[in-house]
């Protein structure tokens, strides 16, 4: 089973996208405080981190380029999960690091769950 490493502070979109992700058959670990997310990240080395930008204490852009900066992170995709949408918003992510950029409001949980199986299934394939 896939692990998943959630950080999202909002508790309605942690409930939301932790049933969708269980359902799918994804174990699922929540972080809702940027401060926590590395360190969480080290121990439990999941499959794929879903990252919010807007949290508390260190915002996502600074942990997106701390996980990809360590080896022990690095090798861990990251999706951003975010509401920010602006185009630049969108090319930092990327160049620091994230494989995609998810805009909350335009994906459904279920669709933020299909994107993260393509990605697994992509990781098992090679």
């Amino acid at each position: 089973m896939a692990k998943i490493l959630l950080i999202e502070d909002d508790p309605l979109l942690i409930d939301m996208y932790t049933t969708k992700l269980k359902q799918a058959g994804f174990e699922v670990e929540i972080e809702e405080d940027g401060n926590d997310v590395f360190s969480h990240a080290q121990k439990s080395q999941p499959d794929v981190i879903l990252l919010d930008i807007v949290l508390p204490h260190v915002d996502g852009w600074e942990i997106l380029q701390k996980l990809h900066q360590e080896k022990t992170t690095k090798h861990i995709p990251v999706f951003v999960l975010s509401n920010l949408g602006q185009k630049e918003e969108i090319e930092k992510g990327m160049q620091l690091g994230a494989i995609k950029y998810l805009i909350k409001a335009h994906y459904t949980p279920s669709e933020v769950v299909k994107e993260i199986e393509q990605i697994i299934e992509g990781n098992n394939n090679t």
